[in-house]
């Protein structure tokens, strides 16, 4: 039985609601770059690209009604921004990826794996890959200070104001005050030929679906329990894993961009003050309105400098980074946490999760060998 305290309001306040909506544009700093880079070389058609972001957060906000992030799927979209995949190559890797993870979110197992890794190991992810979108922020940031210094004075009064629009007022301002010539997130177009390669298709999937497991399903699912706590019936392993799955099946062979649960999209809605199912309807209702505008919409967005995308994924990374788990740990978790965000930051998630594991059973190893020592050094 819960108390009133513990029952929602009845209705959303104009505070809340201005959280909301600032909150919902929070990941941009991670959509954008990846949407108008595919979009701008010509691999991926605006329309569809937006209209996969529109059916991913409605599904959001109807199956989880809360800030989950939907955010393209980064290994793959790298491999599709260098030119090593085409359109047709594009479509069937993201309905392979929605295959496996269907099939994973299937069984128990998907569940009990993410049940039998460490906090310590899921901690280090988190922090490894929150610093990975703030290195990233910075070498975007350092094309232009003059712009990312004011965004992030802006941006920081979200620390004093967790729900203001302070996220929207930096990309509305960046587009309208912002010198027409500055630093594009792309800086030039090229049609990329159509084909189909497998051996290509195969190199993708398997760069991206360990990424996925660990950040968008088992680290996903964990920020989402510390960062929304009332979703933790709802959000779990093997519905994030299906709900990814589904959206990759259904859409990528329709032209949309390969789409995951980001851990640090869903930080990025939590700082900028997203709390609830209106954030992922009011993005969803932007990227649909977006997809009526084709070619427009991605001039428009073009417009928004990189220095500006970069102050807005500073913020999503030093979120992750500083999760609740990192200051809960014991001090012996700690350099398991450190060795696992350094190895993630380096190498990747599956580096991280492999040095992470590694350290942790050290870590075990110790402390039972200081637990037998204890009666003898007791005498």
């Amino acid at each position: 039985m819960t108390s009133p305290s513990d029952q929602p309001p009845r209705r959303h306040s104009l505070v809340a609601l201005g959280g909301d909506i600032s909150g919902a544009f929070g990941d941009l700093g991670t959509l954008l770059p990846y949407v108008i880079a595919g979009t701008g070389l010509g691999v991926l058609a605006p329309g569809p690209v937006f209209l996969g972001f529109a059916a991913g957060y409605l599904l959001v906000a109807l199956l989880y009604r809360a800030p989950i992030a939907v955010q393209p799927m980064k290994a793959l979209g790298a491999v599709i921004i260098t030119g090593g995949l085409t359109a047709a190559e594009t479509a069937l890797a993201g309905a392979l990826l929605g295959l496996v993870l269907l099939a994973l979110a299937a069984t128990p197992l998907l569940g009990r794996a993410a049940r039998a890794l460490p906090q310590s190991v899921v901690t280090g992810l988190q922090a490894g890959l929150g610093l990975m979108l703030a290195s990233l922020a910075l070498e975007m940031m350092a094309t232009g200070w003059w712009l990312a210094l004011p965004a992030m004075a802006l941006l920081a009064l979200s620390w004093v104001w967790p729900r203001g629009p302070w996220a929207l007022a930096v990309i509305l301002a960046s587009v309208w005050l912002a010198p027409s010539d500055g630093q594009p997130l792309v800086s030039e177009t090229a049609i990329i030929a159509d084909g189909l390669s497998l051996t290509a298709v195969a190199g993708g999937v398997l760069a991206q679906l360990p990424l996925t497991l660990l950040n968008a399903v088992v680290v996903a699912a964990a920020v989402a329990h510390s960062l929304f706590p009332s979703t933790a019936p709802r959000v779990s392993e093997r519905r994030l894993a299906a709900s990814s799955g589904l959206l990759n099946l259904v859409l990528a062979p329709l032209g949309a961009m390969p789409m995951c649960h980001g851990a640090g999209g869903m930080a990025a809605h939590y700082r900028f003050g997203a709390r609830s199912w209106v954030a992922p309807l009011a993005i969803a209702a932007a990227c649909a309105l977006a997809a009526l505008q084709g070619e427009e919409v991605v001039a428009w967005l073009a417009e928004i400098p990189a220095p500006v995308v970069g102050a807005l994924l500073a913020f999503a990374g030093v979120e992750l980074m500083l999760g609740k788990r990192l200051f809960d740990a014991r001090p012996d978790c700690r350099p398991v946490i450190a060795v696992t965000a350094v190895a993630t930051l380096f190498g990747s998630a599956l580096v991280g999760l492999a040095a992470g594991l590694a350290s942790e059973q050290l870590r075990r190893h110790l402390v039972r060998r200081r637990a037998r020592g204890t009666p003898h050094d007791r005498g």
